[in-house]
Parts: C-alpha cells; structure tokens; sequence
C-alpha cells in the first residue's frame, strides 16, 4: 500500500497511509501486522488521519518493506488480531464524553432559558429517581447525595445549577464506567492472549499442533487431568469434567459420546475424543471477562474496608451538609459539601487499582483470579513447596532400570511405558521416553486400567494384577512383597533418586530409578523469597526420604516433609493457618489439587505447565519458566497494597480538604464537582499505571 513518511527520527516512523476512511477494524488490522514485524516495538495507529507511528529496534528497510506490502486483505488473512480489542471501547467512550461535552456547550450558548430550564427538569428525573430507590431499600449511598443537590437546586429555581451538577455528574459516570471497563478489557486481553497446542488425532497417529491450526471438524484427544481448550462434542470415550469455570456446578459431570464440552473446562478422570465445533477460541475472551468481573467479588481486606467506609461516610455528609446550612444559612455552601463524597473514588480506585496490578501480573505470565489472593501473598509468612515440577524442571529422566525375581529389564521398561503412557505425570513421561529412546515398541495388552491420583495406577495384563507407582501404593496400600533372596538388594537402591515400582501378581518386578535435575535457580529464588519477608519455607513430597532430605539441604528449605499424600499437604496446610499463619502453596500436579484450593491455602499458586485441573482450582497460575516470578508476585503484591493505602489517604484527605473550603465559601458547588470527579479520575488513572517496585522485581542470581 501507497504510504507517505511524514516524520522520521532515530528508530521511528510517522507514516500515512493512501486509503479512504480507515475502519476501527482496519486500524486493528494494520497495527497487529506490524507488531509482527520482527524489530518492531510499539506501533499506535490513528484510524480518523490514517496515520501510524511506527517504533523499532531492528532494520529500518524491514518496516518500510513491511509497510510497502501491507493489505487489509493480507493482513486479514494472517489472522492477527486477537477476537477483542480495546479500540473500539476507547472510541465508544470518546464519543460519549465528546458528545456530552458538546451538548452542554451547544446549549449554554443558543438555547433560551426555558429550553435548559425544561432540559434539567427533565434530567433531574433520572438523578431523583436514583435517590429515592436508594431510601426505599434503606441505603444512604452515593445517589442519595446526588438527588438532595440536584433537587435543593431545582427547589430553589436555580436551574443553571442544576444543569451544572448533573453535567459534571454525567463527567464522572462516563469517565468512571470507562476506567473499569478498560482495566477488565486490559486484563482478559492480556490472559486470553495464551498461545496452547492440542493433540490432534490423525487416523491413527495424535499429533502435537498449535491451537490456530486446528479446523471445525478435526478431533482433538483430551486426557485425565487435561484442559478442554475449544468448544466441541465427545465423539468416543468418556471422563468426568470439571465445569466449575463456565457454569458453577461444583461436582463433575460425565461426558459420553454425544455429550457438548466446552473450553476452559477440565478432564478429572477418563479420557474422550471431541470433534471441535468452535475454533480459535471462540467464546473465550467473554469467559475471561465473566471469571474477571466473578474475581472482583473475591475482595481483599483491605478494599472491603474501602468500600464500607465509603457507605458509612455518606450520612455523616448528609449530616455535614444539614450542619452547615444551619450554621450557615447559605444554600451554596451546603451544595458545595454535597457535591463532594468519599465514595466514588474509594470504590472506583481501589478495584482499579487491583484489576491494574493483576494486568501487570499477567504481563509477567501470572494469571490471579482475585484481589484477595494478591493481599494473601503480600501478608504470607509460609510459603509451601511441591518438589516435582515445582522445585524441579519437570523434565525427569530414567538413570537405571534394576529389575527382581528373575525379570527382564527390557520387558519390565516396555511394559511400564505401554501403562504409563496415557497419563499427565512428569515421570511417567520419562519412562515412556525411555522405552522410546531405547526402541521398545508395545502393544496395548493390558486391560481394567485404573488411574489413582497420587499413588500410581492398577491394571491387568495377561491375568495378573499390575500395579506401577510409589512405594506407599505397592507395599503399604497393596502389600507387594521383594522376592526372596533380594531384600541387600533392595536396600542398595540408589538414594539419590527417586523410585518408580513396577509389581507383577503382588511382587517387586522392576525398580525405575529417575532423576529430576533441580531447577538452576531454586536455591536463590527461596533465598530472595526468604529477604521479601517471608519466614518459612516448606517442602513436601511424595518422594523417599533420603531424595527429599537431598534436595531440602540443596535448595535450603526451612523443613521437609517426605512420603506425603495429598491430603497429608492439605492437613498440614490446615494446621499451619489455625495456627494464624498466612500459607501459600505451589504445586503442578493433580494430587496437589487438594492443598491448592481455596478451602485450604490462603493463595494456591500453580505452575502452567502442570496438570490442567491444578490450573483450574488453584488461585494464581505462573509459568514454570522461573522460580523468581514468584518474588515478583511478592513484590507486585506488596506494592498494590501500599498503592491502596496511599490511594485510601489521598481520597480522605483531598476530599476532606474540598469540603472544607467550600463550607468557607471559597469554592461553589460545580468546582466542587468538578475538582471531586477531576481527583477521582485522577486517582482512578493513576492507579491503572504499572507498579513502579515491580519494575526491578528480580533479584540477581547468585551465579553458584
């Protein structure tokens, strides 16, 4: 497309396009297509002048090659822009602020008295209505405060007054409805964004594809513990699926061929075949936004003691605005302490506030589901630590394979992989990688699988009952014995690893030792964590007790606890909080579910790459990339609440000062309005803005 440089200096472009009047879309079309440019920065796109402002880092020729190209039909094409974006909220509140604006200045210059006299009548219904439904349910709220100014004001015939009020009332609503509206839009933008890859079943084969290919039609393989990422129908096979994320229901339902799932929900156990019947998401943006909007509900402390201070401080301005007509008989004053109330800014601020930090959140890969866990984590003292996955890459690999009475190594590898195969465990990755890497083809001979979260899985092969899992499950719980002759051998296991037992008709067959490298940087994120005040640091496994006790003295944990089961996590969890501690736990796995939940932890953190019901229950979701995301969770945490006791300050001590000086005469009710609304879109702006301490979260590595 035909394009003219307007402007240029070092490493950016100011262009304008050859075209007729540009879309919203359009202008949507061509920013996200540049953004794709490698090199580019920021691009800003100015739809009414079909301008754009172009930043870089990279080659100048390739913007301006990028541009000589573009098409709105190409661009089209490459399916760039994401399902919303924020331009046409911004445009559709500019419209409405330009609008209002424009009305209020038309009328005071070219309509008579008895117009505007009939106009603010005519609003005032509106602000009055409010009122007294207000009074009707017992409430002393906001609109309570807004009726008695403009009703004292049409009593008195002051009518301009009156059309001043409701105009700098109209101001606020506007600029207040947009604020909240552009941080949740900000947000669900930002964690809808993700980028997933599906198994895709090709005839007999499933293949590991990004979400974007995927077509209506093609069958997609969800497994237990998986997330359901697109809309569609079980074709084959059955699971329970947690719905909880899109329709509340608490327990989970069973899905057989024929039956819809939808995205964002998870498998808990079985697995199905779906044919997609919603591509690229379809739906998803709205869900975030629904999930964002239930999350505000989910307040911290902090912003309930807000918002009912905001309610309790309404009569004591009704009674402020009484006191002052009766001491001083002046009609305008009183209107000038009516026009200022605490409420809007405490409660439009502080959510705003929240909403801002969880945004900034995300755009470190942190995805928080409410206020209140973001004050949990800032007030932690206990932090508690899932080893697998967790404290480790997740990436675990076979080291040895010592097989017993008599078995075959080889065998023994192909027949754990064929079991473990189907299942979302890091070790049971390994294994199969191994028989992989080994050349162990199979066949699918066994039969009855059962998958028991957190101890291993049961299964018949060839008439004999096989169990492969923990020492706990085969030798506690199913009372598998070490064939005779090889207990010194036994005992010679290699501590240093972790142990995948393998039994055939109750005995020991295979022992599968794994190792599962820690994490380069676990040892300074708990020392960092540790310097961001928190004061204990636990880890619990259902590893042997001599890898835990390893891996403890390594990364310098405070306590360990080893041989765990989930509910030994959520007991201790339970403990630790009756004993007034603030506990946040970190798990990937199915069986850290139990201590994840709301019901145990005060914040359960989950690490994405884990299983998808962990995910799903947990409270914040971080990627696994780097344990220091959780200093910065700390740090942005401790930061938005020092951002919303400083915001709590500046509204009472403004305000306060606003009502002061009108009651002294020297501000009249519409600057009263218009410093109030100016101060609580201020703040609201203010607080929208990145976390300035969250801008140098990570601390250095200790390079050890």
């Amino acid at each position: 497309m035909k394009c003219n440089i307007l402007h240029e200096s070092p490493n950016r472009l100011r262009v304008h396009l050859h075209c007729a009047r540009m879309s919203l879309h359009e202008a949507d079309l061509l920013e996200y297509y540049l953004r794709s440019v490698d090199g580019v920065t920021e691009v800003t796109v100015y739809d009414r002048t079909q301008d754009a402002v172009v930043r870089y880092t990279g080659q100048r020729s390739a913007v301006i090659g990028a541009l000589a190209s573009f098409s709105f039909a190409k661009a089209e094409v490459m399916e760039l822009v994401p399902e919303h974006t924020s331009r046409a909220l911004n445009r559709e509140f500019e419209d409405k602020l330009g609008m209002t604006v424009m009305r209020r200045i038309f009328s005071k210059l070219f309509l008579p008295a008895p117009i505007t006299t009939a106009m603010a009548l005519y609003r005032s219904v509106k602000y009055i209505r409010e009122g007294l439904t207000a009074l009707w349910h017992g409430k002393l709220s906001v609109a309570v405060l807004d009726a008695t100014a403009v009703t004292v004001s049409v009593v008195r015939g002051d009518f301009s007054t009156a059309g001043s009020v409701m105009f700098m009332l109209r101001l606020g609503e506007i600029l207040e409805e947009w604020t909240h509206k552009k941080s949740v839009a900000d947000l669900a933008g930002a964690m809808s964004l993700n980028v997933d890859k599906v198994w895709l079943q090709s005839g007999d084969t499933e293949v590991l594809v990004p979400i974007g290919d995927v077509q209506l039609g093609d069958r997609i393989l969800v497994r237990t513990g998986s997330l359901i990422p697109l809309d569609g129908q079980v074709v084959s096979g059955e699971a329970m699926v947690n719905q909880a994320s899109i329709t509340g229901e608490s327990m989970p339902v069973v899905k057989r061929p024929g039956s819809p799932v939808y995205a964002g929900t998870v498998a808990e156990e079985g697995q199905c075949v779906v044919e997609v019947q919603k591509v690229r998401g379809s739906g998803r943006y709205d869900r975030i936004v629904r999930m964002i909007e239930e999350s505000e509900k989910l307040k911290s402390t902090t912003e309930d003691k807000a918002a009912r201070l905001a309610d309790r401080l309404v009569p004591y301005t009704l009674g402020g605005t009484v006191l002052t007509y009766l001491l001083t008989r002046n009609v305008t004053k009183m209107l000038a302490v009516l026009m200022v109330d605490f409420s809007c800014a405490l409660k439009l601020s502080m959510p705003i506030a929240v909403l801002s930090a969880m945004r900034e959140c995300s755009s470190y890969h942190i995805s928080v589901k409410g206020g209140r866990f973001l004050e949990a984590v800032a007030q932690a003292d206990t932090v508690v630590f899932d080893k697998t996955g967790t404290l480790t890459y997740a990436v675990p690999t076979v080291q040895d394979v010592v097989p017993f009475g008599g078995h075959d190594a080889q065998e023994m590898l192909r027949l754990a992989a064929c079991l473990e195969e189907h299942y979302p465990h890091s070790m049971a990755t390994a294994v199969v990688e191994e028989a992989k890497r080994r050349g162990l083809s199979h066949e699918e001979y066994h039969s009855q699988v059962q998958y028991i979260v957190a101890h291993g899985i049961s299964s018949m092969v060839n008439g004999e009952k096989t169990l492969i899992g923990s020492a706990h499950f085969v030798f506690e719980d199913e009372g598998c014995t070490i064939p005779a002759g090889e207990q010194e051998r036994f005992d010679a296991l290699p501590t240093q690893y972790s142990h995948l037992y393998l039994c055939l008709a109750g005995q020991l067959a295979v022992v599968i030792c794994i190792h599962d490298p820690l994490r380069a940087e676990a040892k300074d994120a708990i020392r960092a964590l540790h310097d961001c005040g928190i004061r204990k640091v636990v880890m619990m496994t259902g590893d042997n007790r001599c890898t835990a006790a390893c891996v403890a003295e390594e990364v310098g944990v405070d306590e360990f606890h080893a041989e765990v089961l989930p509910e030994d996590k959520a007991d201790f969890i339970r403990r630790k909080r009756a004993a007034g501690h603030t506990v946040i736990m970190i798990g990937d796995g199915v069986n850290d579910s139990p201590a994840l939940s709301e019901a145990e932890a005060d914040a359960g953190i989950a690490i994405s790459t884990g299983a998808a019901i962990a995910r799903e229950i947990s409270d914040i979701t971080i990627t696994s990339e780097d344990l220091f995301q959780l200093v910065t969770l700390r740090r942005i945490s401790q930061s938005l609440m020092d951002r919303i006791h400083r915001n709590y300050r500046f509204i009472v001590g403004f305000n306060l000062g606003l009502i002061l000086l009108g009651v002294a005469g020297i501000l009249p009710p519409t600057a009263s309005a218009l410093l109030h609304n100016a101060s609580t879109l201020g703040i609201s702006l203010k607080s929208m803005t990145d976390l300035p301490e969250a801008a140098a979260t990570v601390p250095e590595k200790s390079g050890e």
